[in-house]
């Protein structure tokens, strides 16, 4: 964490102004071509792009979450995902890697980490374990940023770390003495691999934003997803193709208990770290709630189980390419279907 080199790399990151990264600003990113291609990824998600395909890939809405970027440095490819807990680090980095490196080669490959803070005490968080029983004592995002280093000096991939904006890097405090991350998100430029802090505007949070939000939450109650990453775009293609997940009738039943709770409650409940989340969390999760209340059958949102397709457009956004619906994306506390931002 403190080695000087990648200290230095951190506070260049920390140095540069975050981008609020909506359609007015696609004139302030550079392209080849007059419109910019953005690939969005959720919580729990990941999508590996090709820089030939896809100027910039980037995430935000985290707090105790981790944004993890993987470079090949040869090639350009990258591999970025939106951790969340250490269950899906080992078979998370099998999944974004697998089109990252010729597993025949000696890659050098870039690493970015992003998000996380210190939601416990230092002191404590060193003496936790990334145990699920300790993880309220060592809090949420020490257990998944060591899980994540772990893993990287087990592998026997050439990995470089030039960012690590997480924990103590990534922590300011207020008045009250409440600990907050620095920064959400982030937005990598895949032509050059350079990374800066951003937030995005709801209308690129997407294609499907609530359907993916809501498969978060589902994925936890679907066993053919546990210790996975979401499967949300197709890099070959340029398209995203939505993964299916199955809800039970309990998940309703929670969402609507939920949906009639006060905005301060809902905030309590459904987030590992209320002082630090953003204004719009508690409408994302009353969207997702309203959505599942009315789609209780998830077979109505994915037919046959099969996945839900998106195509880019002239313009750079996306459109249906088969049947029903849109809007996704999410995550739980304690059993309850919350985005664990």
């Amino acid at each position: 964490m403190e080695h000087p080199i990648l200290v230095s790399e951190t506070h260049s990151f920390k140095s540069i102004q975050e981008r609020r990264v909506s359609a007015s600003t696609d004139s302030e990113l550079t392209t080849s071509s007059s419109i910019p291609k953005y690939v969005y990824l959720f919580q729990r998600e990941y999508a590996t792009v090709d820089p030939a395909l896809v100027h910039y890939v980037g995430s935000d809405e985290a707090t105790t979450c981790v944004g993890l970027v993987i470079r090949n440095r040869k090639n350009g490819m990258t591999s970025v995902a939106h951790m969340d807990s250490p269950k899906l680090v080992d078979i998370g980095f099998i999944q974004m890697l697998s089109l990252v490196v010729d597993h025949n080669s000696d890659a050098d490959l870039d690493v970015h980490l992003v998000g996380g803070f210190e939601d416990v005490s230092p002191n404590n968080a060193k003496g936790s374990s990334i145990s699920e029983g300790n993880v309220r004592l060592g809090g949420y995002s020490f257990p998944l940023c060591r899980k994540i280093v772990e893993t990287m000096q087990k592998r026997r991939e050439n990995f470089h770390v030039r960012t690590l904006c997480v924990l103590g890097h990534n922590t300011k405090n207020d008045s009250q003495g409440n600990a907050y991350p620095i920064f959400n998100g982030f937005l990598v430029e895949l032509s050059s691999g350079s990374l800066i802090p951003a937030s995005f505007d709801r209308t690129l949070r997407s294609p499907d934003e609530i359907v993916r939000r809501l498969r978060v939450s589902a994925s936890y109650e679907d066993p053919s997803w546990h210790g996975k990453l979401l499967d949300t775009y197709d890099t070959k293609t340029d398209r995203f193709i939505i993964a299916p997940c199955s809800w039970t009738i309990r998940l309703v039943q929670i969402a609507l208990s939920l949906q009639s709770l006060p905005d301060s409650e809902v905030l309590a409940t459904c987030s590992t770290s209320p002082f630090a989340e953003g204004s719009d969390l508690v409408d994302n999760e009353r969207r997702m709630w309203n959505y599942l209340i009315k789609h209780r059958d998830w077979r109505t949102t994915f037919p046959m189980r099969q996945p839900r397709v998106f195509d880019r457009t002239d313009e750079g956004g996306w459109k249906r390419a088969g049947f029903h619906h849109k809007d996704n994306g999410f995550k739980w506390v304690h059993n309850i279907p919350c985005n664990l931002h």
